[in-house]
Formats: C-alpha cells, sequence, structure tokens
C-alpha cells in the first residue's frame, strides 16, 4: 500500500509521536510515587535517558512503546503497507536499547523494561507490584509478564 501523505505531512506527523511523558510513563510513574517510590526523571547523565530512574537502588526503568520497540504482543506487530522501513527501524531501536542497556550495566546499574502492555488494566496491578519487589528487595530485573 502506497503512503496517502506527502513526505512533509508524513514528518510532521511522526514529529508528534512523543518520546517522554508518554501514558504508559505516566501511569507507571504514578503508582510507583503512591508506593512512596522517588525517582529522576530522563537523567541526561545517565546512557539512553532512562524514563526513570532510582539512584538510591542504582536501577534505570526504561518504558518501552510495544510497537516501537518491536514487542512480541498485539501491538507491537508490524503495519501491512512499508513493511521493509519498518522492520529496519525497528530492529534498529532494539539495537540501540540493547547498546544503552549494556551501558547503564557497565557503569553498575541494574536495568528494568517495563512494556505498554504491561501498564494496561489489570496488567498494572501484577507490573507494579513486579516492580517494587525489584527496586526495594533487588530482585532481578529480568523478570517479564507474558504478552497480552
Amino acid at each position: 500500500m502506497v503512503d496517502t501523505l506527502t513526505q512533509e505531512a508524513r514528518s510532521t506527523l511522526m514529529s508528534r509521536v512523543r518520546q517522554k511523558d508518554t501514558s504508559p510513563e505516566v501511569r507507571l510513574r504514578k503508582q510507583l510515587h503512591a508506593k512512596g517510590l522517588r525517582y529522576l526523571l530522563h537523567p541526561a547523565s545517565l546512557p539512553g535517558r532512562p524514563d526513570l530512574a532510582f539512584p538510591r537502588y542504582r536501577i534505570a526503568v526504561f518504558v518501552h512503546g510495544c510497537f516501537w520497540h518491536g514487542h512480541n504482543c498485539r501491538a507491537g506487530r508490524l503495519p501491512s503497507s512499508n513493511q521493509a522501513y519498518w522492520s529496519e527501524k525497528i530492529a534498529a531501536n532494539q539495537v540501540r536499547d540493547a547498546r544503552k542497556i549494556a551501558e547503564l550495566r557497565g557503569l553498575g546499574w541494574r536495568v528494568a523494561v517495563v512494556w505498554e502492555c504491561e501498564t494496561k488494566g489489570s496488567n498494572l496491578v501484577r507490573t507494579i507490584s513486579t516492580m517494587v519487589e525489584i527496586i526495594r528487595d533487588g530482585a532481578s530485573p529480568e523478570i517479564s509478564h507474558p504478552s497480552v
């Protein structure tokens, strides 16, 4: 399928996609703050500028959009048009994510990734419980929830 927008219109539309303060990020932040956890937002001093950083616990949290970072869930599916472009774009995002996570770990930080689908509906309760355990109790941030 051919893109129905001009290159300039597509660029304008894509520039409106938020990188900070997204709905999934805000949902997670509000719940963690309500649990008494305090964090820094997008600290420029850390590689990849994680969405949340808990210096006291040395843990960085990224809140990834399922589509943009290629999550294996319903929301992470590629669109039917221009699949070559999107698969290349998402693969590049995944390579960058892995590089930034490795840099953070090299600096002695633990890293957790929360997917957009894990912040919706009843999944949010489970995600918050898991995140509190990871942050406060030092549980492994490798815990992940099944895809929605």
